[in-house]
């Protein structure tokens, strides 16, 4: 057969009581019985649109100019018969139109395919449980948004607890200071008390350990909460005795400090604990920080515990 002829239904060299479809180039797998209207395969194209068949209403196609006409005798008839290289030609087209097909379904299946499914999670069996999740470890640390007090002249921010705010406007310049939002009047003369509040400041020169600062500020610092204000004020009625609770050693942004508690007993109203404690400043290696702590007793009294919160949650700023 030749490579020029023209693609078309012609008899099958190797059975020729059938057609077999010639395209062009090389025998093609289709057949059909003599005899029936001139029609081209329907070979399904995956969705690009097929060549309409020849018959039934539709012009004949229309030979290209120098196109070879059909042949006159069947294919392979006489010296173009299908010998051996016709038969390897026919196999081999057959594979190349069976590649073709696997590899368009392939190209076209593949633009649909769904993203894949991400990994599935990794879980570790809980001895003696039912192979549930493990949850991953939790580190404690401090609430994104917490409010702090900033202690700038000293360099460090403290951890302002539910309930307490930071006043707009201080009576003491030299320190930083947070209090409970919630007041009351005060049990002896006039104004208003909180229950609890803690300052900030730098130490005064004199001391040059923080353990001789905290135990040379405990008693100004009862007096100032408890006893006698800055306005010669007695709000609960002056302090008729006290005890040490607490005398410690601590670390405090990384440096280590010194406490000192006391309980105060007043002469109206439930009393008090207060606290001084003092660290080393970023300021300078003569520098001490000075933070007094002032709770009222009682139910009404914020938790006795939080001034260790505070004191663990002291940070250098920056």
């Amino acid at each position: 057969m030749s490579m020029t002829t023209p693609p078309g239904w012609y008899p099958d060299p190797s059975a020729p009581t059938q057609e077999r479809w010639w395209d062009g180039t090389a025998w093609s797998a289709h057949t059909r019985a003599p005899g029936r209207p001139p029609q081209a395969p329907q070979t399904p194209q995956y969705g690009y649109p097929q060549q309409p068949p020849q018959g039934y209403g539709f012009p004949p196609a229309q030979p290209q100019a120098g196109a070879p006409a059909p042949p006159s005798s069947p294919p392979g008839a006489g010296g173009g018969g299908l010998g051996k290289g016709g038969l390897i030609a026919v196999i081999t087209a057959g594979a190349v139109l069976v590649a073709a097909i696997v590899t368009g379904v392939v190209v076209l299946g593949g633009e649909d395919d769904p993203e894949p499914p991400p990994a599935a999670a990794t879980t570790q069996p809980v001895p003696g449980g039912s192979g549930a999740p493990t949850p991953p470890p939790v580190t404690p640390g401090p609430s994104a948004g917490a409010a702090v007090l900033a202690d700038q002249l000293n360099g460090i921010t403290l951890p302002v607890p539910d309930g307490w705010e930071i006043p707009e406007f201080g009576g003491d310049r030299e320190a930083a200071s947070m209090q409970t939002e919630e007041t009351y009047d005060c049990p002896a003369e006039g104004g208003y008390c909180h229950h609890g509040t803690v300052s900030s400041r730098t130490a005064p020169a004199g001391q040059t350990t923080p353990e001789a600062v905290a135990k040379a500020d405990i008693a100004k610092a009862a007096e100032l909460a408890y006893g006698k204000d800055v306005l010669d004020r007695q709000k609960h009625g002056g302090i008729t005795s006290h005890q040490e609770v607490k005398a410690e050693t601590v670390t405090v942004a990384g440096k280590q400090g010194h406490l000192v508690r006391w309980k105060v007993v007043t002469g109206k109203g439930p009393g008090g604990y207060v606290q001084s404690l003092a660290f080393p400043s970023n300021m300078g290696p003569a520098s001490i920080v000075l933070v007094r702590f002032a709770f009222d007793a009682g139910p009404d009294g914020p938790p006795l515990d939080g001034m260790d919160k505070i004191t663990q949650g002291i940070r250098n700023a920056g």
